[in-house]
């Protein structure tokens, strides 16, 4: 329960960050913010990590617009933390990356 309300909390801070234009928040900020929020996520302890990077498809739901819950969605894979939870597993990082190259 608690990873869907950090979860929800973290999506709206994240949408707030990709989603406002230039003109309402300068885009160096929400860079350094949005590098902050990866750092902070990725020092938390990995099993909550994982719950709440799992709890992302559950909060996309909430929102209406398309884009938006597609933003919601990728907020793991936007920020890495599938590869911080991997940690030094080569074998999981390199099909992290394969699935990388293959959405690009």
């Amino acid at each position: 329960m608690i990873a869907l309300q950090v979860a929800g909390l973290i999506a709206d801070f994240y949408l707030f960050l990709e989603l406002t234009g230039d003109d309402d928040l300068d885009p160096d900020t929400a860079v350094k913010m949005t590098e902050s929020l990866a750092y902070h996520l990725g020092e938390m302890d990995h099993a909550f990590l994982r719950e709440l990077v799992d709890a992302f498809a559950v909060v996309a739901e909430n929102y209406t617009d398309d884009e938006v819950r597609e933003t919601v969605r990728n907020i793991a894979s936007d920020l890495y933390l599938e590869e911080t939870l991997a940690g030094d597993d080569p074998v999981k990082l390199a099909e992290l990356e394969a699935l990388r190259d293959a959405r690009a």
